[in-house]
């Protein structure tokens, strides 16, 4: 079945990304209006899309100024009337160096992390939801992480659990006013951040043959989740926690890489 979304409103966060490029380009191709959002607004993306044919504008606000959020989801609520499908992907991660235990991990490092992956995700949907109406939905982005966590990241598998359960709890307070909430949990995905941290000392030998489907997952596969959880063939889908990881949690353990 063909996924289309007829000029449905789209805010995505994150859209300057690997992922979240790859995400505008899909639902654009599908029929969607974009509200592209990063911190500085993704201009040349949302070009790009409008000389393809599509509807892309481009917003920037920063996800751990509330006040920002809000002000910038009422400049994309005004350009467009209103927001169909929320897509809370933006979110950041320590490098290989900043990876430490808990005794020594930086409390700027777990601050600036919980900051925009879980505050962020909460002050966006906060906002947005004066916009959303019924039939809407919202899509967050959490990581395999939130479910089985891996060592030396305990800020990032803190808020990525974090996003998870926010997820399901508002999945049941909007059921009654008919907009449904869903988590993409993805595993590893082949961009150039990813792939420098798995290439070093051969990690990503040890870590293709963990994974049951032998590959990195790509930015489509992602945005191919988030379409369909967006769209009306999952229409009696909310609080789901869908892993799009290759297989790699089916043991229940993503490992310590």
């Amino acid at each position: 079945m063909e996924i289309k979304f007829d000029k449905k409103t789209v805010l995505l966060t994150g859209a300057a990304g690997g992922i979240g490029s790859e995400m505008a380009r899909q639902f654009a191709r599908d029929g969607a209006a974009l509200a592209l959002c990063d911190r500085k607004p993704p201009e040349a993306l949302a070009r790009e899309i409008r000389e393809t044919g599509g509807s892309a504008e481009a917003f920037g606000f920063d996800l751990t100024d509330p006040e920002d959020v809000k002000a910038g989801v009422k400049r994309i609520a005004d350009a467009f009337g209103r927001i169909d499908i929320l897509i809370n992907n933006a979110g950041i991660n320590v490098g290989p160096e900043e990876r430490k235990t808990v005794e020594t991990f930086s409390e700027e490092w777990w601050d600036a992390i919980n900051k925009v992956d879980l505050d962020g995700t909460f002050h966006c949907t906060q906002a947005a939801l004066a916009y959303m109406p019924e039939g809407s939905c919202i899509v967050n982005i959490s990581s395999i992480v939130g479910m089985v966590p891996l060592r030396n990241q305990c800020a990032f598998t803190a808020a990525k659990a974090g996003v998870i359960n926010f997820t399901k709890a508002i999945a049941m307070e909007l059921a009654p006013r008919g907009i449904r909430a869903n988590v993409i949990c993805p595993g590893t995905v082949g961009l150039a951040i990813t792939n420098r941290l798995w290439s070093a000392d051969d990690r990503m030998k040890a870590l293709l043959a963990h994974i049951p489907m032998g590959r990195q997952g790509t930015p489509k596969d992602i945005a191919d989740a988030a379409e369909f959880l967006s769209s009306g063939m999952a229409s009696y889908i909310t609080g789901a926690v869908l892993p799009v990881d290759g297989g790699w949690t089916c043991g229940g353990s993503a490992r310590n890489f």
